[in-house]
């Protein structure tokens, strides 16, 4: 089983690194130095699961370059590139390809499909901590690396390829579930990154001064009860409580842990902004809701309606 890797930052490059690590062929793209920096000296990683390795054995391409067949794709690039990357997407799969994006988003998958059918398109989602820490470099924090992803309702899809790349992600470290209403756990991660990369922005705090602070902490709580409130509106149900959950998530994270939306606004790079913070500004006046945390912080980041 081939698989591509589009995007070799924390998420692709601890992804493809954890695959490649357990000997399956793995191929990502990247660009620039870090780049350059895998092909000559291998793609090192340093993980709290898998300790610190150098991996000689990946294949790193830009996308004019890659000319291959995968039987997998992991879309592990910003939001604000889908469109950039589906040219590559149609040129390189095969009709038994299997696409799962994990972006930061909803209804990621489907957006894609309406631009291209000719594979099947999953949706999905991560938890992780992991990011670039040099040039051929990444670091992926903390114990715990876990890909949700399942069928969309538009397309089906045989099963036994889903329980085949389980299989594959399970013997590389990888904790995979797969979801039987992706809909529903693609808006749970989202209900969380969203409120955390907002907050973390706003205040520019990580993760452990935003659990000890009142202040950090309460807005934390507030733009979650907003999501949720949106959730609710749109007709969405769960099985656990969001607030709770998310709360839990955010006092188990490593304490310098931030988003890279954050960290992306730190360096003065394009950022996911508006699909994380915008977005939810526009859902909650698409089903009346007031999420007035969330319009406070949007319109200090420039929203305009």
């Amino acid at each position: 089983m081939k698989f591509l890797i589009i995007g070799a930052g924390g998420t692709g490059g601890s992804i493809g690194g954890f695959l490649a690590s357990s000997g399956y062929d793995v191929t990502f793209i990247a660009r620039g130095e870090h780049l350059k920096t895998i092909n000559e000296n291998g793609l090192k990683l340093k993980s709290g699961i898998k300790g610190d390795l150098v991996l000689k054995n990946v294949k790193a391409f830009t996308s004019e370059e890659y000319n291959d067949r995968p039987d997998v794709i992991f879309i592990c690039v910003k939001t604000y590139s889908i469109d950039g990357i589906l040219p590559l997407l149609k040129r390189v799969s095969h009709k038994d390809t299997v696409i799962i994006p994990i972006l930061n988003g909803i209804g990621i998958g489907d957006k894609i499909y309406e631009k291209f059918k000719d594979a099947y398109v999953l949706d999905g989602c991560v938890y992780i901590v992991g990011f670039v820490s040099a040039p051929g470099e990444i670091t992926h924090m903390g114990k715990f690396l876990r890909v949700v992803y399942g069928e969309r309702k538009n397309q089906a899809i045989p099963y036994d390829k889903i329980l085949e790349i389980n299989e594959v992600l399970t013997n590389s470290g990888i904790k995979g579930i797969i979801s039987d209403s992706i809909v529903k756990d693609t808006f749970k991660k989202y209900s969380f990154v969203s409120a955390f990369a907002t907050c973390g922005a706003f205040y520019n705090v990580n993760a452990g001064e935003m659990r000890k602070n009142f202040k950090y902490r309460e807005t934390f709580i507030k733009l979650v009860k907003e999501i949720q409130a949106i959730a609710f509106a749109m007709g969405l149900s769960f099985d656990a409580d969001l607030l709770t959950s998310n709360v839990q998530i955010l006092d188990a994270m490593e304490p310098d842990s931030t988003a890279s939306m954050q960290k992306d606004l730190q360096a003065g790079k394009q950022t996911e902004m508006d699909g994380l913070i915008f977005e939810v500004v526009r859902l909650a006046d698409e089903y009346g809701v007031s999420a007035a945390n969330y319009k406070k912080i949007a319109k200090n980041f420039g929203y305009k309606n």
